[in-house]
């Protein structure tokens, strides 16, 4: 689909690991949506190639991004070649960690992988006190030194982390004013991460150093096409930030990928009044599971591939399973699902281009539940008997015809979803029956209705384009600016006047970085947290700043961990800043509501989950008016996507063009 360049305001560009998918949001509207194959070897020529199908190459006034390009080099372990500078003494505090063993009961675990081999750790010789106080003063000779031996390593960036340089970030800018000149990237603690814990700051600094040099020369080939001021890249917090920001601090792009898809999914929660979403993504490659409580989830730290991470990201859980991942018997006579997964290339056997192994998507073709002339409207044709060609030769190892080994493949994939939502939802105090599941990708329909069953849900909604949705929430969020500082300081010693001055310096920041990128000072919203802990704690919780803090966080901490102690003491321990610009003014076209039977002439074989066959009714969404209601078993085919409404279960089209699945009970009526 094309959209008119004068009427393009903004382009969201979620690039997977099989579709890229674009979304045009024009003003207050979506304009025209399209997906291309992915190119994983160069993500950039999909991209192209989406924004030249549409006829927007040239003209978009914005186009925002979200890329896994620094997933991919931080678990692969593909970034640039780095060097790490630290107070003297302190070398090897990657390699020390926190002393944790993720096998404990092996005797040879293994130790993670370093991004710093040993003789890439320098040590500094200078040393601050825990109040920012100077014990060791940093001498020009020490940094001459210093200079010498990173010359001889030829690094292609520096972490500097030095000690305490949260709280006095001097002797990090003096070794930076003398580094910079050699044209390495350089990454400063206190910019990166200005918190406590000197084990995780030093492996978030490391990490944005690490990924410095492939996030830049991805962003190189779009920075020279599309130019600076069009190019915008989504953050790991739901925010999108220039492309030169990206390449300063690329670890916060780290989860820009799955960012759009929650973002979206809060948007459309409040469009029909649901407070309570679990937000699931079944993409190609991997799956993603959130829960939105009203806003977008964010969390303060996280962590990757067992890497801790000092930054604000949505609270997202991922999967290794999606659409192409690929079905095997393991060792022990087990059929496994994932992680390794077809790709795009060459993509499940159904795609007909040269794979052979079985997938997910294989798996729903062979049960009939994906449309017969293909997927995106019939532009990808899908061949069946490919499909069942590989399921037939998984079947055989494991005993198992091709029917039995499609649906032993959905309930290994289903188990699996299960038990991430399960997991996400007690973790926050709530039980799935509570919630609403908001489902989307290319697949997410396809799954649904099984794990409303096991689960115990009584709603699921479906968004309208639900394989685009991700690209939505990209194309509809906002420019942002975040900050964090420690400053442990106790709660009882601080007014809602002293509370404002700890953020002060951090807002006038973000407010003038935000300005000089051209936004107005009338448009920016500031947004302010804390951390807070009881006294001899060793976590905290994060809580807006505002009204009742102390007593919002007694309740929260009961609610997280079962008791509050409102008689001990409680500490501050970080200020956050957040600054975010105004957002487009959107909101999904909203139609007349008629209730009425939907009506189908179309009809395939399909075998329910029972092992039976029976015929399934097919539907196009676009025939679907708002209060269309179906009975399944059905399909309900569109562009983007596949929905499957299994037997039991009751569809109705709301006014926003989302589908409500719910339990069926007598009738229509």
């Amino acid at each position: 689909m094309r959209a008119r360049p004068s009427e393009a305001v903004r382009i969201g560009v979620d690039t997977g690991g099989t579709f890229t998918d674009l979304v045009v949001l024009g003003p207050g509207s979506v304009l025209a949506r399209t997906k291309v194959r992915s190119t994983p070897e160069n993500p950039a020529r999909a991209v192209l190639q989406g924004l030249r199908r549409l006829g927007l190459l040239n003209s978009a006034s914005l186009v925002i991004h979200g890329t896994t390009v620094a997933t991919n080099a931080f678990l692969q372990r593909r970034g640039g070649k780095t060097a790490l500078v630290t107070t003297r003494g302190f070398e090897d505090v990657l390699a020390l960690g926190r002393q944790a063993r993720q096998f404990l009961y092996r005797l040879d675990p293994p130790s993670p992988p370093q991004f710093v081999p040993t003789k890439m750790r320098l040590g500094l010789e200078e040393r601050l006190g825990p109040a920012g106080e100077v014990i060791v003063p940093l001498r020009r000779g020490s940094l001459v030194r210093l200079l010498r031996r990173l010359r001889r390593l030829r690094p292609d960036a520096v972490a500097i982390c030095l000690l305490h340089s949260y709280v006095n970030p001097a002797h990090e800018k003096q070794a930076a004013s003398l580094l910079r000149q050699e044209g390495w990237h350089l990454s400063l603690s206190h910019r990166v991460a200005g918190e406590f814990r000197e084990f995780e700051r030093t492996s978030t600094t490391v990490a944005n150093a690490t990924l410095a040099k492939p996030v830049e020369e991805y962003l190189a080939t779009l920075r020279r096409r599309l130019g600076e001021r069009r190019l915008k890249i989504m953050g790991s917090s739901g925010g999108w930030m220039t492309a030169r920001r990206a390449v300063e601090l690329p670890v916060r792009t780290l989860l820009s990928g799955p960012a759009g898809g929650v973002a979206a999914a809060s948007l459309l929660g409040k469009l029909v009044a649901e407070r309570g979403l679990i937000s699931l993504d079944v993409g190609g490659t991997s799956t993603d599971v959130a829960l939105c409580l009203g806003d977008v989830p964010r969390v303060a730290r996280t962590s990757l591939d067992g890497v801790p991470l000092l930054m604000s990201t949505l609270d997202i859980r991922s999967l290794g399973a999606g659409g192409g991942s690929i079905a095997r018997r393991d060792a022990g006579g087990a059929l496994r699902v994932g992680p390794e997964s077809a790709g795009a290339e060459p993509g499940p056997a159904c795609y007909a281009h040269g794979g052979r192994r079985a997938t997910l998507t294989d798996a729903h073709l062979a049960l009939g539940r994906l449309p017969a002339n293909g997927l995106l409207d019939g532009e990808m044709p899908l061949d069946e008997k490919a499909a069942r060609a590989a399921l037939a030769r998984l079947g055989r190892s494991l005993g198992m015809s091709v029917e039995e080994t499609a649906r032993g493949i959905l309930r290994v994939m289903e188990s699996s979803l299960e038990s991430s939502i399960r997991i996400l939802v007690a973790g926050k105090g709530f039980t799935p029956s509570s919630l609403t599941l908001c489902v989307f990708g290319g697949a997410g329909g396809l799954h649904a209705c099984a794990l409303a069953r096991t689960l115990g849900l009584k709603r699921i909604l479906v968004p309208p384009d639900p394989g685009t949705f991700s690209a939505l929430g990209l194309a509809s969020s906002a420019a942002t600016w975040e900050a964090s500082r420690t400053v442990l300081r106790r709660f009882r010693h601080l007014d809602e006047r002293g509370l404002g001055a700890l953020t002060q310096g951090m807002e006038r920041e973000g407010k003038a970085v935000l300005a000089k990128e051209g936004h107005e000072a009338s448009a920016l919203r500031v947004i302010r947290e804390a951390d807070l802990r009881y006294a001899g704690q060793s976590h905290e919780l994060t809580l807006p700043m505002g009204a009742r803090l102390l007593e919002r966080f007694h309740r929260i901490h009961a609610r997280a961990f079962g008791y509050a102690r409102p008689a001990e003491e409680v500490d501050l321990v970080t200020v956050r800043v957040r600054v975010v610009a105004a957002p487009p003014q959107f909101s999904l076209a909203r139609h007349h509501f008629r209730r009425h039977r939907a009506v189908t002439s179309e009809y395939r074989k399909t075998w329910l989950e029972t092992g039976l066959p029976r015929r399934l009714a097919i539907f196009a969404r676009t025939s679907l008016s708002p209060g269309a209601m179906i009975l399944g078993p059905a399909l309900i085919t569109e562009y983007s996507a596949t929905t499957y409404l299994a037997l039991g279960f009751r569809l109705e089209v709301g006014g926003f063009g989302e589908m409500v699945l719910t339990r069926a009970k007598t009738g229509l009526s």
